[in-house]
């Protein structure tokens, strides 16, 4: 695949041949090269395909406009969508079996009108759940051992905070794996289904059924659930609903839009939660980014950047002892075929748990400022994200220009 810069030097592809075989090359390049979602971009001299791989575009060719037509109609009778709508978005799945992979896949395909057609999103989503633990999440130790010892629990309301592209769901499975779902009645209501997980019962959720997730999670607490798993906390009602669930019995796990643990409390507030419902049902936060994953085939320990070190180590003084923080270690990347030259090698996660208890309730309600409370979960043993992505800077794992790049 050719760099995002290398756009001018490819040139229009005319002839596609067969292009059902065009479109699943295109798939299984995708699934190969483990990306994350496959851009079809309608511009006004041609048509562009590019993959989003750890962050980054890459260019697989361009296309004459002339071939476009017979590429979306395939690819919208594979989604089930209307083949004769192009003035409104339309978004569904598409269910993929790769035969060069021997694999399944599911897609959620996303289209949109734009000046020059139709754009299409395809997000490429793995079905296998059974590789997702919380040992595979990169979670520090410690973190780890907060994380079970919650989940003893079979109550409290657990949210997993991030900006898009951070695996928030990938995580939620995690938890979710940790039970046996045979001695537990698990459900979830997502949008898109992820991945598919044998004994728990899945709900995709369908705009077109007029339905919105606190219509159906309303619908699935009559449903005798233990577990409940909802895709996203979105609005007030849906934030209530999935409180209530957990005050009457029930494990709820479910994601949120913010930037730290501690912005989560102040969201959940400024969505007109009452604070006495949040401090009475809320348990835990986990804030997390995707941060890039340097190659272990050609990383090398190097002098880093005086500025971040000096960053780095401030960042870690509550943490590490004077002798340990003269002594810390950073690495870069070489070039190497594993990571087909680009430095980096897929990503990791970095974290930040927030584990409420009676050292937040006043806080909570009084409603004081999350920046008030990050320093009392500091207090408190959190480890800060950005702490997490320093430590495991300092473990090889990525470098101090990614942290502090991203985090």
């Amino acid at each position: 695949m050719k760099k995002y810069k290398d756009i001018n030097l490819l040139d229009i592809q005319k002839n596609l041949g067969d292009i059902p075989k065009f479109i699943n090359d295109a798939f299984d390049e995708a699934i190969e090269n483990k990306a994350s979602d496959f851009h079809i971009e309608s511009l006004k001299d041609f048509i562009l395909f590019r993959y989003r791989i750890d962050w980054d575009f890459f260019i697989r060719n361009k296309i004459s406009h002339e071939n476009y037509s017979a590429i979306i109609t395939i690819l919208k009778v594979m989604a089930g969508l209307k083949i004769d709508e192009n003035k409104r978005p339309q978004d569904w799945k598409i269910s993929y079996k790769s035969e060069k992979l021997n694999q399944d896949v599911d897609m959620r395909i996303s289209i949109m009108p734009t000046i020059y057609g139709e754009k299409i999103v395809i997000r490429i989503l793995s079905q296998d759940s059974s590789i997702l633990t919380l040992e595979k999440m990169w979670f520090l130790e410690a973190n780890n051992n907060k994380i079970k010892e919650v989940l003893k629990s079979r109550f409290w309301l657990i949210l997993v905070a991030g900006p898009t592209w951070s695996g928030k769901s990938t995580t939620l499975f995690s938890l979710i794996n940790e039970f046996n779902p045979l001695e537990f009645n698990i459900s979830t209501l997502e949008d898109p289904i992820e991945y598919n997980v044998d004994f728990v019962n899945q709900t995709q959720i369908r705009p077109s059924v007029w339905f919105n997730f606190a219509d159906w999670l309303r619908s699935l607490v009559r449903q005798d659930p233990d577990i409940i798993m909802v895709w996203e906390i979105r609005d007030t009602e849906t934030a209530t609903l999935a409180i209530e669930a957990s005050l009457t019995g029930h494990l709820v796990l479910s994601t949120i839009h913010t930037n730290s643990a501690s912005a989560t409390i102040q969201r959940l507030i400024n969505m007109w939660v009452e604070p006495f419902l949040i401090s009475s049902a809320l348990k835990m936060v986990i804030s997390q980014r995707l941060v890039k994953w340097i190659c272990p085939h050609c990383k090398a320990e190097t002098q880093a950047n005086p500025n971040l070190v000096s960053k780095a180590k401030e960042a870690l003084q509550d943490l590490f002892d004077e002798e340990e923080l003269a002594n810390l270690k950073f690495y870069k990347w070489t070039w190497c075929e594993h990571c087909n030259n680009t430095w980096y090698k897929w990503r990791i996660w970095v974290h930040e748990l927030l584990v409420l208890g009676d050292y937040l309730e006043e806080s909570i309600l009084t409603k004081k400022s999350s920046s008030h409370i990050h320093e009392l979960a500091k207090e408190n043993w959190m480890i800060t994200i950005m702490q997490d992505a320093i430590i495991k800077a300092i473990m090889w794992k990525t470098t101090l220009e990614e942290v502090f790049k991203l985090v």
